[in-house]
């Protein structure tokens, strides 16, 4: 009796587990695609210069309505291998178009015009989610 308990136990709790986990995984969205922007400073650039173009790069999504999301974040790996790039970006559109289209707005053009002062290094690559 007692092992027909067990095993009735086991196989709910294992049952309960799969549900718990299916319920639990991402649903696929609708690709995107994303534009990951990395910077490195000058070693001249003072801290009050890397802050106006943080604060510069995050107002562009406000002002350009072709950016679907937007996020940013400074270095915290401790492996040593960012190249001297401190600062990532990540700015999420709809389509290429849209891309295309905030490369030559004028307030991205603007922002490049502050970027450019400070601005050691800058690699970016795009890439579509999911595919």
């Amino acid at each position: 009796m007692k092992k027909i308990a067990m095993m009735f136990f086991a196989t709910a709790l294992l049952a309960t587990l799969a549900s718990t986990q299916a319920s639990a995984q991402v649903k696929p969205t609708a690709p995107v695609l994303r534009h990951v922007v990395m910077f490195k400073f000058k070693d001249d650039a003072a801290p009050a210069d890397v802050k106006k173009v943080e604060d510069a790069f995050r107002a562009l999504a406000g002002k350009i309505k072709l950016i679907k999301d937007f996020e940013w974040g400074k270095n915290s790996s401790p492996e040593g291998l960012n190249q001297g790039l401190t600062h990532v970006f990540l700015v999420t559109f709809a389509s290429d178009k849209d891309r295309d289209a905030y490369l030559v707005h004028p307030d991205h053009q603007a922002f490049v015009e502050v970027l450019k002062p400070h601005l050691d290094k800058v690699t970016v690559l795009d890439y579509w989610s999911g595919k």
